[in-house]
């Protein structure tokens, strides 16, 4: 194996297993951020971190016990919950989505709507988003250099150069999410959370249908499903993603009509109110 293609083959493996948990990451970073609530950004980074940690002591337990390969199972129920956090935060996301709740007194809310749940949910998802491709990563780094010239300045390089390309769109993340206005900036955050809680479900499946726990139908699934990363390409997962969709927009919905008629109501008690005297 060529010097060159051990770099291009150690940039790859970082850079593509880590860019899904790095913008999940980053997501939260910034909304933290938006909230004026940048204090509660560590227990993000220490998920991250712990997760870092964990996906080392998975690595060796496969590297030991299953001469190298991954469990589905496992990588499954990883998915799953992963996803179950990030469907709660998209949802807390759009339902605080209204500027004006925030900008009234952005420090108070920010310490009441962020409570110890929520930065724990936060520090879960940062945990699970690292954890899920943490141990199969290192895996496939260690054989990399199993099978070439070991941890040689080649490989080191790659890994250098992905993890540089991905700070930098960490950074660059971080500076647009800031001068985005409010309001797009939580329902962005909120649809990506949402999607990339879809892409886990989706996943999840993949790994228990290699284990053939769930049936794998494909005829008639279009092909932009798996083309755009939605689903594996079968029915199962995808109805289990459109039922879950239709669900979130049946809530955003009457979350919707809810804050229309509660302003409706206050606009007609403002307008009946008797007026004073003095006025």
């Amino acid at each position: 194996m060529t010097d060159g293609s051990t770099f291009v083959q150690a940039f790859m493996i970082l850079f593509r297993e880590g860019l899904e948990a790095l913008l999940v990451i980053a997501a939260l970073a910034a909304f933290l951020r938006r909230a004026n609530a940048a204090e509660r950004i560590a227990p993000v980074y220490l998920g991250a971190l712990a997760a870092v940690v964990a996906s080392l002591g998975m690595a060796w337990v496969f590297e030991t016990y299953y001469d190298g390969n991954h469990s589905d199972l496992f990588e499954a129920g990883v998915m799953l919950a992963a996803a179950v956090l990030l469907f709660y935060m998209s949802g807390w996301l759009f339902v605080r989505q209204d500027p004006k709740a925030w900008q009234a007194d952005l420090n108070r809310l920010a310490e009441r709507a962020l409570g110890a749940g929520t930065v724990l949910s936060l520090a879960g998802i940062a945990f699970l988003a690292v954890f899920r491709e943490g141990a199969e990563t290192i895996l496939f780094v260690h054989t990399l250099a199993k099978t070439g010239n070991g941890f040689d300045a080649s490989l080191l390089g790659g890994l250098a150069a992905a993890t540089l390309a991905l700070v930098v769109m960490f950074v660059a993340m971080q500076w647009l999410a800031l001068r985005l206005p409010l309001r797009p900036m939580f329902i962005v955050t909120s649809a990506f959370l949402f999607f990339m809680g879809l892409r886990m479900v989706g996943e999840a499946f993949q790994e228990l249908q290699e284990q053939a726990l769930i049936p794998f139908t494909t005829d008639g699934v279009p092909a932009f499903v798996s083309e755009w990363g939605l689903s594996n390409g079968s029915w199962e997962a995808l109805g289990t993603q459109l039922a879950i969709l239709a669900v979130a927009v049946a809530a955003c919905l009457v979350s919707v009509l809810r804050k229309g008629a509660g302003k409706g109501g206050a606009k007609e008690s403002r307008e009946g109110r008797p007026v004073s005297a003095a006025s």
